[in-house]
């Protein structure tokens, strides 16, 4: 029944497709349709705010644009902006007002949208409409690598015992965990236990799950499906779930979800994130612990147990290795520990 989450959540960010493209040029119509077999739905709509951002930028701080309305703007106008004018926006982009909001854009958010430009630009070149082309010839801003925060065993131990016991939760915190206490400790378990991303988790029904196998069906970014093992204390936890599940009543559309709210509803992202940091602000103060950092845990994880990299991104679900070298970090943390005891700088007595 994956293909119902699927279409679902393929139509619903249609409609949001198209509700932004009725603020937009025309042309940009044009280069959805065209990008359409060779990309996702995600990405598209991801595409499409970037530009509505430009496009308001161009009418509100580009003499060019004054006093111009997005929809009028022509295609032909975007060979008349400059190498200057791109960059500005970029420098923009760091700090701005929207709707009385402060709008601010970090490193990869300015070079996700400078790479949607690109792409805009490269499509209409290619079907030569465009000429210019501005954005190729600015530099992508330089991604810093972040440090990467990972649970260590003893943590990871620390906060599936605080999803269980509900130690340090509030007295109404206390009263929902009782209520959803097997559900939260089997998504913890999944995150740890499989480095599942948290869009395949909440894209998880109940005939996914095969325990006979031990094995459960995904639908990764891009749409392929793939299939996961999980291991005995996994099994553990989903089973415990799956039990309660199976006497729950859902809300209409959403009878197959296998991870449900209190109301009954197929789980969202943002209410995973959130038990996550409920459980993991308890368990571990001292480190700020998302969905992804418990994938990143798991790979983590793995690597050291096996030492096969390759095996590390098969299950990660990466295309390119060199994503999941970033798990090598936790080795070189641990032989920075080691040479910081190998010299001897006075002899012992």
């Amino acid at each position: 029944m994956k293909e119902c989450y699927d279409s679902e959540k393929k139509k619903k960010y249609t409609q949001k497709l198209r509700e932004i493209q009725k603020e937009l040029p025309e042309f940009c119509g044009e280069f959805f349709r065209g990008i359409e077999n060779n990309t996702s739905i995600l990405t598209r709509f991801g595409y499409a705010v970037d530009l509505r951002t430009f496009f308001t930028y161009l009418i509100n701080e580009v003499d060019l644009f004054s006093g111009c309305e997005i929809r009028n703007i022509k295609l032909s106008d975007l060979d008349k902006i400059t190498v200057t004018q791109l960059e500005i926006f970029l420098e923009y982009l760091t700090l701005y007002m929207k709707e009385d909001k402060e709008i601010i854009n970090q490193e990869r958010a300015k070079a996700r949208k400078l790479s949607t430009l690109r792409s805009f630009y490269k499509y209409f070149i290619k079907k030569g409409k465009l000429s210019s082309n501005a954005p190729q010839l600015i530099d992508l801003p330089k991604l810093h690598q972040k440090s990467i925060i990972r649970l260590e065993p003893n943590e990871v131990a620390d906060l599936l015992d605080t999803a269980e016991d509900g130690k340090g939760l509030s007295e109404t915190q206390k009263k929902y965990n009782k209520l959803t206490r097997k559900r939260d400790v089997a998504i913890l378990t999944l995150f740890l236990g499989t480095g599942i991303r948290i869009s395949e988790l909440v894209g998880l029904d109940m005939d996914d799950i095969n325990f006979m196998s031990n094995e459960f069906l995904i639908t990764r970014k891009g749409g392929n499906q793939d299939t996961l093992v999980f291991g005995e204390e996994t099994r553990k936890a989903l089973l415990d779930y799956f039990l309660e599940r199976e006497t729950i009543r859902p809300e209409p559309g959403h009878e197959n979800a296998l991870f449900l709210s209190l109301q009954r509803k197929r789980i969202g992202a943002r209410s995973v994130e959130n038990l996550v940091k409920k459980y993991s602000s308890l368990a571990v103060p001292l480190k700020k612990i998302s969905p992804h950092k418990l994938r990143s845990t798991y790979g983590t994880m793995l690597y050291r147990e096996t030492g096969d990299i390759y095996l590390v991104a098969d299950i990660l679900g990466h295309k390119d290795v060199n994503t999941t070298k970033k798990h090598y970090a936790a080795i070189s943390e641990d032989r920075r520990k080691i040479a910081a005891n190998v010299i001897k700088l006075r002899e012992d007595d």
